[in-house]
């Protein structure tokens, strides 16, 4: 009788298992189904969708695999709802400026919320979005953000580089946190009112546990916590460290709002904080415009991080291209030394006289692909795009490497090559498919900042020192995918010229 009730007992948990998984099958294909006329994309397994079709340290080139099994508009889905990713210049072109407004927001994922909540430029959508944008781009204009006044502090800046580099004397060395830390400063006295040596630990430990974060972020564990974020809020993991990491990095922007505010001048705004400190009075009846201390943080946050990251990760991908190619740095160097000489530092206004040097700039930004899958945003209405319906909130990717690489558009699109930006007369030309700021309602609006510095540092490293590999090393084009595309870390010489 007894062996009867365990058979029973047993029989009975099974079926509940039976049942429980039958119902979560059901539960995950109702729930994921996609709707009509939906763009199509490769075949999904329950629950963890198409990861098992991806590499996630190269999911932007298995992207350009999907866009020629597919076409140029498909689906994909990583453990939840299935996203849409757009592909070429000619629709990424149509759908971010064209049809813009119906791509302008950005979805919320677990894990930005948990950190930043829905505040700040980067994140946040609608009416404060438009506010806090308008508001930077107003604030950083005055304090010279695209303009000639902000040259010399740039350029000053460019002379502690070579400082930190000559004193390297010709030995290797990993250049990517100096460089980190120059193109840091431009921002940092923009929006803290002050630079950082290059010999203060506190701030050189910052960068580098930011480098680490955004590779962290490309990571799986950081996917797993955007679709598991009721658990992954419980259990240990390397997440962990993205939450202790960012923490220690909005602690840093507090203290410097504090610092702000013990001693602030509505009459004397040194930077962006100081601005906003004096536009928070203006707004108080507004709420909703985002004009407070907390949101202060995190729209400095997003500054600060967007102005260090992409410009410093394309600078070290171009000296990683000169000592791979030196041909190309000598004919850099051949030019610098012709417009601008020895006796003076490289200026904004030899650009134009530079069009070698330009195209180097460009390529190095095509190639280097820092976002390459653009920052993510979401359809604010049912959009159609050619046969297929994308629904109203559904994630979109618009895919940057599609754009920078598009065989329709460049000629050699996988080779570096600077005569992309040449024309038949060696001058320097335009290409509408030079989109590595994004495109739209949502380009990164440090774009004439970046082009500034990225020419002014880079011109003035190629005056004074020759880059090469250290002796026997052959210089790799491997990257590391994280939140960025970025180089393998490396080592090179700097001698003097």
């Amino acid at each position: 009788m007894t062996a009867i009730l365990y058979i029973l007992e047993l029989f009975n948990i099974k079926s509940f298992l039976l049942f429980l998984s039958i119902f979560l099958l059901v539960f995950d294909y109702i729930k994921t189904k996609p709707p009509k006329n939906f763009p199509p994309g490769p075949w999904s397994l329950p629950f963890i969708g198409d990861v098992h079709h991806i590499d996630i340290t190269k999911i932007h080139l298995q992207f350009v695999k999907f866009a020629e099994k597919y076409g140029r508009i498909f689906s994909v889905r990583f453990f939840g709802p299935r996203m849409v990713v757009l592909n070429g210049h000619k629709l990424v072109r149509e759908m971010y400026v064209h049809r813009g407004e119906n791509f302008a927001d950005r979805p919320s994922l677990p894990l930005f919320a948990d950190i930043v909540g829905d505040k700040g430029v980067v994140v946040s959508n609608g009416y404060p979005w438009k506010q806090q944008r308008r508001f930077a781009l107003h604030t950083l204009r005055n304090f010279g953000l695209g303009k000639r006044s902000l040259e010399p502090s740039i350029l000053q800046e460019c002379r502690y580089l070579n400082e930190a580099i000559a004193n390297e004397q010709g030995k290797s060395f990993d250049p990517q946190f100096i460089i980190n830390n120059a193109v840091s400063n431009i921002i940092c006295v923009l929006v803290f009112g002050d630079r950082f040596e290059y010999t203060d630990d506190d701030f050189q430990s910052l960068l580098k546990n930011i480098n680490e974060v955004f590779y962290l972020e490309g990571g799986i564990w950081a996917q797993l916590y955007n679709v598991f974020p009721w658990i992954m809020r419980r259990v240990p993991g390397p997440h962990r460290k993205i939450f202790s990491i960012w923490n220690g990095v909005i602690a840093f922007v507090k203290k410097k709002i504090e610092d702000h505010q013990v001693d602030f001048d509505p009459s004397n705004s040194r930077d962006y904080i100081d601005c906003f400190l004096g536009e928070m009075a203006k707004w108080k009846d507004d709420e909703a415009s985002g004009f407070n201390v907390e949101n202060l943080c995190y729209c400095t946050l997003d500054l600060f991080i967007a102005g260090t990251e992409t410009t410093s990760t394309t600078l070290y991908w171009g000296l990683l291209y000169m000592i791979k190619y030196p041909e190309i740095q000598r004919k850099v160097q051949e030019e610098i030394d012709r417009v601008v000489g020895s006796s003076r530092q490289p200026s904004v206004a030899d650009r134009e006289n530079m069009p070698y040097t330009d195209a180097v700039i460009h390529e190095t930004q095509r190639c280097g692909n820092i976002l390459p899958l653009n920052l993510a945003r979401q359809t604010t209405k049912d959009t159609q795009v050619d046969d297929f319906i994308i629904p109203k909130g559904t994630m979109v990717l618009g895919s940057l490497t599609s754009v920078l690489f598009d065989e329709t558009e460049w000629e050699t699109p996988h080779t570096f090559n600077p005569g992309h930006f040449l024309d038949g007369e060696g001058k320097f030309r335009k290409r509408e498919a030079f989109l590595p700021f994004s495109i739209g309602k949502r380009v990164c609006l440090g774009e004439q900042l970046a082009r500034m510095e990225l020419f002014l540092f880079f011109t003035s490293l190629l005056q004074r020192f020759s880059f090469s590999a250290p002796q026997g090393v052959e210089p790799s084009l491997v990257f590391r995918m994280g939140a960025t595309h970025c180089p393998q870390p490396y080592q090179l010489c700097a001698v003097p010229r």
